[in-house]
């Protein structure tokens, strides 16, 4: 069975992730997956998915400081970009992304919480 990293860490050329998001964009109207959605929302995250979130977030702060305008460049130069910070700042990054995903999974069962005291909310009213 093929786990979570190994969807989210393979390679994919510009074709085939244009492929993908008009497959997921169409996919995500349907119910079945509105219902998956509502589901995941009242269960934990797993380890493996924490860390790529924290890891996404620490990426996106050093975007966001070293290159403002990366939302505007094309997707070679956000490659590009996100290959230098990796290369400059890899080790860092990932120090950092090991310490939010620590508090991420604090903050998780908050989350949960919430998610599932909606849900009663809705089913008391």
């Amino acid at each position: 069975m093929k786990n979570f990293k190994d969807i989210y860490e393979r390679t994919m050329d510009v074709t085939q992730r244009k492929q993908m998001a008009k497959r997921m964009a169409k996919m995500a109207k349907s119910s079945i997956v509105q219902t998956k959605k509502k589901k995941a929302a009242l269960k934990m995250r797993d380890p493996a998915k924490l860390a790529q979130a924290a890891r996404k977030k620490v990426m996106q702060t050093y975007r966001d400081k070293f290159y403002p305008d990366y939302e505007m460049a094309s997707m070679q130069q956000k490659v590009k970009i996100d290959q230098k910070i990796q290369q400059k700042y890899g080790n860092k990054i990932a120090k950092i992304a090991k310490k939010m995903a620590s508090k991420l999974k604090k903050s998780e069962l908050e989350r949960v919480k919430k998610a599932r005291a909606a849900v009663q909310g809705k089913q008391d009213a």
